[in-house]
């Protein structure tokens, strides 16, 4: 198992938009949640009333140590969606499935934790492409540990500790990249 696996960007494209977010504490991880819920909303509402655009689905890779917020980000982004019920970590079963009504209508969100893949060919063998091409929202936990095989993701959501020094002493800092104009789309919502 992978004690703190740190993917490099060399193998990434320039983003398009980088932000920076500081989550001081847990409700502000659950504010941000609520942000980029409300920003996937828009930017399928957008996409259903323009005629030349088409909502192809958003996957979202999050980097982070175990214990940085990353399924916390995922169950206030799932709350904030509308979804009531518990909202467990795939560690074990490695998707959790959500289907969801939202004002801009039926969306899938797929919820992965690939921390237990010990080879890349694993997440190939497990089948999972076919959520990447059905138009729905993939939010990926250690996308590291499928290798290249997820290719470039909409956006790239890393998780770290404050620098010493910072504004900020306690909780997290939320770095967000987009790598394509679907997720500079819903970054710059956030």
């Amino acid at each position: 198992m992978p004690e703190s696996p740190v993917r490099t960007t060399q193998d990434l494209p320039p983003a398009l938009l980088e932000r920076r977010f500081d989550l001081r504490d847990e409700a502000a991880t659950l504010a941000f949640g609520e942000r980029f819920a409300h920003a996937i909303d828009a930017i399928r509402q957008h996409a259903s009333h323009s005629s030349s655009e088409r909502f192809h689905g958003l996957q979202v890779q999050l980097i982070g140590d175990l214990g940085a917020g990353k399924t916390t980000l995922v169950r206030a982004t799932l709350r904030a969606l509308g979804h009531a019920g518990r909202v467990k970590s795939p560690t074990y079963t490695l998707v959790e499935p959500y289907s969801l009504v939202i004002e801009s209508g039926p969306l899938d969100v797929y919820h992965f934790d690939l921390y237990r893949f010990a080879d890349p060919a694993e997440w190939a063998d497990a089948g999972f492409r076919e959520y990447f091409d059905a138009g729905a929202v993939c939010l990926v936990e250690w996308p590291q540990q499928a290798g290249g095989l997820l290719g470039v993701p909409d956006l790239e959501f890393t998780l770290s500790l404050p620098d010493e020094g910072t504004s900020i002493d306690e909780g997290r800092v939320l770095t967000a990249r987009a790598f394509s104009e679907t997720g500079k789309s819903c970054l710059e919502r956030c």
